[in-house]
């Protein structure tokens, strides 16, 4: 099996023609570009976006070309550390144009048990991880059966979820 990584799992997101969707299903990711914006974040200290430039910029020229970048995070709860991190973060990927909703894991029955994305419809990018949560890269699939299968969880994975603001809501009244 070959993966993609790197700039080429990069040129995924600028090359894409219509929709980019993703569904998210590890509690954790070990992403050491996150290690000290995680650790201000939980130490309530100031945040320092300037790490998070290139990804918002993709999104930003995404959405400024009319297309559609979405994804769906199955989380637990009680939400660990990591998780809040990501959910105050989301606001910044909302802000600039990509649609980040959360569902229970509770309530995700049925839906894969891995991470993926699905490209226009027409290819999945399965994501590949070490056994201590670093991306290893994506196996890119153009299988029919496969990309339907997928596409048709991430729409089911859409209907039962809810908003990053609405989650984040429902998370304060907890």
């Amino acid at each position: 099996m070959s993966l993609v990584s790197g700039p080429a799992f990069v040129d995924l997101f600028r090359s894409f023609a219509h929709t980019a969707r993703r569904l998210e299903t590890r509690d954790w990711y070990d992403s050491p570009s996150e290690y000290e914006p995680m650790r201000r974040f939980l130490a309530g200290e100031p945040e320092d976006m300037a790490w998070f430039q290139n990804w918002t910029g993709i999104v930003k020229q995404a959405v400024t070309d009319g297309r559609t970048m979405r994804r769906v995070r199955v989380v637990s709860l009680p939400l660990s550390d990591y998780a809040r991190y990501g959910l105050d973060l989301a606001r910044h990927n909302n802000a600039a144009g990509e649609d980040i909703r959360y569902l229970d894991r509770r309530d995700a029955a049925g839906l894969p048990e891995f991470d993926f994305w699905v490209f226009d419809s027409n290819r999945v990018a399965k994501l590949h991880f070490t056994d201590d949560d670093k991306l290893l890269g994506a196996e890119i699939i153009t299988g029919p059966a496969v990309v339907v299968e997928c596409s048709a969880a991430l729409d089911d994975a859409f209907h039962r979820s809810v908003s990053r603001d609405e989650f984040a809501a429902r998370i304060q009244s907890l």
